[in-house]
């Protein structure tokens, strides 16, 4: 697996503030019409970058760390 980014294009923000995500971003993150992504801004220091999770992933992601915070307190119990 390549350690860095994949480019997947430049699009577009129309009118409305909408963007279109590229077919090849859609087909490997599994994305489909009707999908909700949810979109995070970028650290303090890149206040104009966002990243765009598919929402399940995301939920994967927060339920990781859910469990990791569990594991912290049962540890911290046993000090």
């Amino acid at each position: 697996m390549n350690a860095f980014p994949k480019f997947y294009g430049k699009v577009p923000v129309g009118t409305k503030g909408q963007i279109v995500i590229p077919a090849e971003a859609r087909k490997i993150m599994d994305i489909k019409p009707g999908d909700n992504v949810i979109i995070i801004s970028g650290p303090p220091h890149h206040k104009r970058a966002i990243s765009i999770f598919p929402e399940d992933e995301f939920n994967k992601f927060l339920k990781f760390f859910d469990h990791m915070a569990s594991l912290k307190d049962r540890i911290s119990k046993q000090k």
